[in-house]
Parts: structure tokens; C-alpha cells; sequence
């Protein structure tokens, strides 16, 4: 295992980086050149609510299934690290064709569609202003010039000339998505754009280097709750969110990334709900080169969905114990540690009161709580069970921090685990 070393500043030393800028100002080409990941989310194969029977209260209709022709999707992202130069990543893993990008910009958002004029870039990929994914595979664009803050917002725009088919996409955004017809890549105004969704397409990452940028990036990984679900659309108040905004507030900033899904399990695919934690864990976490620190926060779904029935996405679905849950943990764990990467395990959250609620799962979340806590496997341990937790009925969520379903908080609940986290990271290791 690898052996963690303080260096200045306790957070900057928990998640082993080395800022790119010394304590005597100077900063070497090799480190300027380092990319550093701002903003991620993973994808997943075109999922629509229509002949899937999805409860909407967690579905609304999307893009995905029918794609685009002729028609510029913008997409509005948050990052969480600065520099000096800006790349994106696009993903047609799922893709059923080649996927053709005619041309591309990228751009500090504005209100709603709208860009900052000045700042529009256009894209490059190896020197061309259009590239085709082949399918399954992945693109990154050339860097461009373009001065970054962690926690601004950025707008890539992409125009797809040419039927797409179903796309490549990530659902559960909780941000809003623009599409126009005809090619509106480079508009900085948002009167073409009268389209919108809350998915991002394609888009999977976005990249920053330059002088004072962490070299590592802090990967929440996990399902709805990592993924944000029922926080506020356009707020950011995701629990990774908030915690890079805390993170931010210090000498050393460290990116943070949401490598969640809505719905995801340990141990087995969905078509609705991605692939499994340990089958997309190279791609979303080992794949990524500047990872030093993970969090992960899966489980809840293989625990109540063991009891659900007549749900088509969830097949196959079997009863998931205990024993199989920590075996895959270990896993993670396992594979993060041949990479160096540090290990955080979150404790699961409470869901007395969930309409697919059960003492049998119940039983089976307090013995992986324990083993998280108590068997020091991990790295570090954040509580996220004891923060949420209502201490009259332990098996609840504590109402001032429930959405309403009593299986996902609401922003505030969000804000508390953010809190949790950047406690933990603040201590410095614990092992």
C-alpha cells in the first residue's frame, strides 16, 4: 500500500497531491503541461421513460433515445478546478454508429443558452475542426487557450450534421441542456436554442491545465445520492459540489469530480441505471490518470431493489447479501490501491419510510455500515449515516434533511454530508 506523507497543508497531504506551483513561485513546463479533471459525469447507454414503465416522479422524457441530426446541443457544466487551458472529452461508448461532431466551441456561460462573447473557443480535435468517434470509442479535443476559475460555469456547444441514433448520455444532469436546429455552435446569443433538457450528451469531461493547477482530483463515485438526485436543477448542490466549493476555500484548492449515477448497484448492469460499480470502476475511476482520492458511496440501490419486483431495468436483479457487498468493496478497494489512490468509505444513509423499504434490507445495511466503520479496510471513514440519521427512529433520514422520498436528501441534507466529507479530508490520514 502506498505511504501517505503530509505534505503543506493537511488536505493537500490526504489526497497526495503536489501543487503544480512550489513554495518558491516557480512552476516546471512538466508541470504546467499536467491535465487535471474539473468536471466528469459517467456515462451510460440511451435510456427513455416511454414503454419502461419509469415512475415519474424520477424520470422526465430526454434526448437520448432519438438523438440528434441536424441540431446543436449546448451543455452548461460546472467546473471545479482553474487554469489556463481547457480541453473537453466525448464519449460515444454506447453508441450504436459513428458519431460525427461537425463542429464544436466552448465558452464562460452567460445567463440561461447565452455565452460571454468574448471568451468563445473553437474546438480542435488533432487540428481538424470535426471528428468522428468511432463507436464505443472516445475523443478529446485539442487544448485552447482560456482563462478558468474553479466553480465557474462553462457552455460547450456541439452540432451534430448527421442522424446520430441513440446517444451516449448521462441522465440525471440536474442542469439544464439546450438544443437548436441547424448549426449554432458558435452563437453567442440563446435565441436558437428553444429547446431543453436536464441530460448531458456525449460530454464526459472537462480537462484544465496551467500554472498552480493540482495535478489530482478527488472522485466522488456512487449512485443518485452522489449523483445529486432531487437537489435543486441549476443550483449545484450536489453533496461533490458543495464539497469542492469547501475545498476551494483553502490554500491549496483540490478538484472534485461526480463519477455517480442515478440508480447504479455494486454487483450488477441496468439498462436504465448504467453499468455496476465494479464494471465501470477502471473506466470512471482506474482509467483516469490524476486520481489521488476516492470516496465511495454505493450500495443503498442493491439493498432495497432486492425487494422490488415487476421492474423491467432492474433485471437481472437478484438478492444481494451482505457478503457479496463487501467482497465487491473490497474489490474497489483492492484495484484503487494498486494505483495508489486513496480509499474513502461512506457509511450508507437511512431509508425507513422508502416505498421499497424492508427489515431484511435494513439488517443488511447496519452489518455494511459496521464493516465500514469498524474494520478499518478502508482508507478513511465518512459517516454519512451518523450526520443524516434521525436519532428518535435510526432507520430514518431526520426530516429537515429528507427530499420527501426518505431514500434521497434535499440540498440541505446534501450540504451536511458535504460537510462531513471535507471533515474527514481535513484530518489527513487516518490509517
Amino acid at each position: 500500500m502506498k505511504k501517505w506523507v503530509m505534505t503543506a497543508g493537511a488536505i493537500a497531504g490526504f489526497v497526495g497531491l503536489v501543487p503544480s506551483s512550489t513554495s518558491t513561485g516557480v512552476t516546471s513546463l512538466a508541470q504546467q503541461t499536467r491535465w487535471a479533471g474539473a468536471w466528469t459525469t459517467a456515462a451510460q447507454r440511451a435510456t427513455g421513460a416511454a414503454g419502461l414503465s419509469l415512475d415519474p416522479t424520477y424520470f422526465e422524457p430526454n434526448w437520448s433515445e432519438k438523438g440528434f441530426a441536424d441540431q446543436t446541443v449546448r451543455q452548461v457544466v460546472r467546473v471545479t478546478a482553474g487554469g489556463t487551458q481547457v480541453r473537453i472529452q466525448l464519449s460515444n461508448q454506447y453508441g450504436g454508429r459513428p458519431l460525427h461532431i461537425a463542429s464544436a466551441t466552448i465558452a464562460r456561460s452567460s445567463a440561461g443558452a447565452a455565452v460571454q462573447s468574448q471568451s468563445m473557443r473553437v474546438l480542435r480535435f488533432d487540428g481538424a475542426r470535426t471528428v468522428t468517434i468511432p463507436r464505443g470509442g472516445r475523443a478529446s479535443s485539442d487544448a485552447v487557450p482560456l482563462r478558468v476559475r474553479a466553480g465557474e460555469h462553462l457552455t460547450v456547444s456541439m452540432y451534430l450534421s448527421g442522424p446520430t441514433g441513440p446517444a451516449t448520455f448521462h441522465y440525471y444532469a440536474l442542469a439544464t441542456s439546450y438544443r437548436s436546429s441547424g448549426d449554432h455552435a458558435s452563437d453567442r446569443q440563446a435565441t436558437a436554442f428553444t429547446a431543453r433538457s436536464h441530460s448531458w450528451y456525449y460530454l464526459v469531461g472537462v480537462d484544465v491545465r496551467g500554472a498552480g493547477v493540482m495535478s489530482q482530483t478527488v472522485v466522488a463515485f456512487g449512485d443518485s445520492i452522489t449523483d445529486g438526485a432531487f437537489s435543486t436543477v441549476d443550483l449545484d448542490n450536489r453533496y461533490p459540489d458543495v464539497l469542492a466549493d469547501l475545498l476551494g476555500r483553502g490554500r491549496h484548492a483540490v478538484a472534485v469530480v461526480n463519477e455517480g449515477i442515478f440508480g447504479n448497484r455494486l454487483l450488477n448492469d441496468s439498462r436504465c441505471f448504467g453499468n455496476s460499480a465494479l464494471s465501470r470502476f477502471h473506466r470512471d475511476v482506474l482509467d483516469r490518470p490524476e486520481v489521488g482520492t476516492l470516496i465511495v458511496l454505493e450500495g443503498i440501490n442493491d439493498i432495497w431493489m432486492s425487494d422490488a419486483n415487476g421492474f423491467s431495468c432492474l433485471e437481472p436483479n437478484p438478492t444481494v447479501s451482505a457478503e457479496q457487498m463487501i467482497a465487491a468493496y473490497r474489490a474497489l478497494i483492492d484495484g484503487a490501491h494498486r494505483r495508489g489512490i486513496r480509499v474513502i468509505g461512506a457509511t450508507l444513509l437511512p431509508y425507513g419510510g422508502f416505498a421499497s423499504y424492508s427489515h431484511r434490507g435494513e439488517a443488511v445495511r447496519q452489518v455494511l455500515n459496521s464493516w465500514i466503520r469498524d474494520t478499518h479496510t478502508f482508507d478513511a471513514v465518512i459517516d454519512f449515516d451518523a450526520v443524516v440519521r434521525d436519532p428518535a427512529h435510526p432507520d430514518r433520514m431526520l426530516p429537515t434533511f429528507d427530499s420527501g422520498d426518505h431514500l434521497h436528501p434535499n440540498d440541505r441534507g446534501y450540504e451536511v454530508m458535504a460537510e462531513a466529507a471535507f471533515s474527514v479530508l481535513s484530518r489527513g490520514p487516518q490509517r
